[in-house]
């Protein structure tokens, strides 16, 4: 009866039952165990929210409309060899330019340089996926693996020929944290995020348009290869910002959007990407609530995620080879 009961609550009441979860986590980390200099403290927690909410954001939405262009639950744009770049680009900078050079880049350009470099793979390989390919979605998805295959190896090369010191600074940069990331950063990628969200939000119909398919969307009168084009790249730039401001969360965005299809309530993107959005505010903070002041911090909250993401994986791939 329960579960009638829950199938027959309607989307936006589902969404609002999100939206009070995901405040109160917000307030519970705020204000939990304030000692010392509040003040600091406050202000330091603030920056960290900034963060979830600008990586909830951004896993949510680049996995959703990816799968929505691919017409696939199981494809997303970390899972194609975009972690492993950005830990070569990290091992390239380190080990060409040293820990002594880093800072003279300057903080603005070392993140453009490295979200620029993953952008424009992120268009070479999807770009891939609608021409010369034709949809060949097996095929990406090996060469995806492929190539972060090469780029693991090659980081594991220079991180061979590195000083312990150098390597040190590299692992601190490497693993997903939102503790590291500047002020500065996060203002300037809120804002990349905020024109991004509000564009594809005006463009919310759209997607349930071409969720239908390639020949549906043509017949319903939308331009698919400009369509699909301007959505790569903005899921490239989301993509891009999130994982140069805090690190690689492979699985996250698989794990939020799969969730959102079965919590939303509707096919339809205008609830689909708010509940995906609030169910990665949701694990992001009150996963590290429940660490910090259940587990007392026994592990970090990106282990976890990739774990439950990476077993989710696994279990859908295996599914889909079963049918």
């Amino acid at each position: 009866m329960l579960v009638n009961q829950t199938r027959h609550i309607s989307s936006p009441k589902r969404l609002l039952i999100l939206l009070v979860i995901a405040l109160v986590c917000i307030v519970c980390f705020m204000v939990f165990n304030l000692k010392g200099n509040v003040n600091y403290i406050l202000i330091h927690r603030t920056w960290t929210i900034l963060t979830m909410l600008l990586v909830a954001f951004s896993a949510a939405t680049s996995t959703l409309l990816f799968q929505t262009v691919t017409n696939n639950r199981i494809l997303t744009p970390s899972i194609m060899g975009f972690e492993a770049l950005f830990i070569l680009i990290q091992t390239l900078v380190i080990f060409f330019i040293n820990a002594q050079g880093i800072p003279y880049i300057g903080i603005i350009g070392k993140f453009l340089f490295e979200s620029l470099l993953l952008i424009l793979f992120s268009l070479f390989l999807y770009r891939g996926l609608f021409t010369k390919l034709k949809q060949n979605l097996h095929l990406v998805l090996l060469i995806g693996i492929i190539l972060g295959t090469l780029f693991r190896s090659f980081s594991n090369l220079l991180q061979r020929l590195m000083t312990p010191s150098e390597f040190a600074i590299l692992q601190s940069r490497i693993f997903a944290t939102f503790t590291r990331a500047e002020p500065v950063l996060i203002v300037f990628s809120l804002v990349i995020a905020s024109v991004i969200g509000l564009f594809l939000w005006r463009m919310r119909y759209r997607f349930d348009v071409l969720a239908l398919g390639r020949d549906n969307a043509i017949n319903l009168g939308i331009d698919y290869q400009k369509s699909v084009t301007i959505i790569l790249l903005l899921v490239s730039v989301l993509v891009a910002i999130s994982t140069a401001l805090v690190g690689p969360f492979t699985f996250l965005g698989l794990l939020i959007a799969n969730l959102a299809y079965s919590i939303s309530g509707s096919s339809q993107h205008r609830f689909l990407l708010p509940t995906a959005v609030l169910l990665g505010v949701i694990f992001l903070v009150g996963g590290q609530l429940f660490l910090a002041y259940v587990l007392n911090l026994v592990g970090a909250l990106s282990i976890v995620i990739e774990f439950i993401g990476g077993s989710l994986f696994i279990f859908l791939l295996l599914k889909k080879v079963s049918m």
